[in-house]
């Protein structure tokens, strides 16, 4: 067994490295700074800017306290295996040897935690997802989906609320849109955009022969309405009556909306809810949403091609593949992560990737 003390004192001198690299101290005075404006006596005059500002203190006082807990944790954990070393207290080593490990884990995952750079990491997320390819295969692929992120919201204590879906004919869906609340949700699954592929053998083929389906899946930050305007004659609103699996309607209604952004030709449709107001102000959330995804999209995209690189925009590329036979495999081509447990992964267990991807892209940035 390796000298438990001298582990300790290793990983507590990469947390000392780390939190030097990643500015940890500013943590604390910009979450400082932050409590000062809250206690201001026109701090709710802008809701929105001041939900903005309390939940950004929240996060930032979390993370600080997270790596002082780990500092006396780490602190704890060595004193206690220089005692247990000098008196040779094999179930004490032996308890310490675990706590090695999972304090390891604990600084990994605050490193991970430091990444979460990006001007919407912090806002709630719009996540949808379109079959693609692949027929019925792909519609079948697109529910699989939907449920792993649901899986995974619920994991991460997320608000998970369906504001567009339509059924597929036979089986699975062709689309769906879902708003994801909850902390950094954006931040967390924005490595989810672009294409994702299934390989399987169908069980919609009598044959079981092999079958590639294709899904997209699009996550954009939800932006609050204050936060950009959009002019009246820049849309055309469109009603229309909601329909359900194989075309029924599901209501007697018109309450379904289509809003189109005449300057840039987006388009989004919201049917999930009965009253015509709320599906239109979903759909305006959507539209908000897009907007800004598109400027951020210019944005990286003109930075690129002021680095000198290669202008090519992460959405629509195939970014994972999931391998349901042979050697069961969960491989991400960006980052190259690689998991053998599908289950696990289908059933929500995405943090491992979410950290590869995040790591990735500062590497890359």
């Amino acid at each position: 067994m390796d000298n438990l003390e001298n582990i300790f004192n290793s990983l507590d001198e990469r947390r000392r490295e780390l939190a030097v690299l990643l500015g940890v101290d500013l943590l604390k005075i910009e979450a400082d700074s932050l409590r000062l404006k809250m206690e201001a006596s026109d701090f709710w005059q802008d809701q929105v800017q001041a939900v903005k500002i309390s939940r950004r203190a929240e996060t930032l006082q979390k993370d600080y306290q997270q790596w002082l807990l780990l500092a006396a944790s780490l602190k704890e954990a060595r004193e206690l295996a220089s005692l247990a070393e000098a008196e040779n207290d094999q179930l004490l080593l032996a308890d310490l040897s675990l706590k090695a490990v999972s304090l390891a884990k604990d600084l990994s995952r605050l490193e991970t935690a430091s990444l979460y750079t990006g001007p919407y990491d912090d806002q709630d997320a719009l996540l949808s997802i379109n079959a693609g390819t692949g027929g019925v295969d792909a519609q079948d692929w697109a529910q699989m989906l939907e449920r792993m992120y649901l899986r995974f919201a619920e994991s991460q204590g997320f608000k998970a609320e369906i504001i567009d879906r339509l059924s597929g004919n036979e089986a699975g869906i062709k689309s769906v849109m879902m708003r994801l609340s909850g902390l950094r949700a954006y931040g967390n699954l924005k490595s989810e955009n672009g294409t994702h592929r299934l390989l399987r053998n169908s069980p919609f083929n009598a044959d079981g022969l092999r079958q590639t389906s294709f899904a997209s899946v699009e996550v954009i930050p939800d932006i609050p309405a204050a936060a950009i305007v959009i002019k009246d004659e820049d849309i055309r609103l469109d009603v229309f009556r909601s329909s359900g699996p194989g075309g029924q309607s599901v209501n007697t209604t018109d309450s379904a909306v289509r809003l189109v952004h005449l300057p840039t030709g987006i388009t989004v449709s919201c049917q999930s809810e009965r009253s015509q107001h709320q599906n239109k102000e979903n759909a305006f959330s959507v539209l908000r949403a897009k907007l800004v995804q598109r400027e951020l999209q210019k944005k990286e995209e003109e930075e690129r091609r002021l680095k000198g690189g290669v202008v090519k925009a992460e959405w629509g590329q195939q970014v994972r593949s999931y391998w349901f036979y042979g050697n069961r495999l969960v491989k991400d081509h960006r980052s190259n992560f690689e998991e053998t447990n599908v289950e696990a992964v289908m059933d929500g267990r995405l943090e491992d990737f979410i950290a590869a991807y995040l790591h990735w892209r500062r590497d890359n940035s």
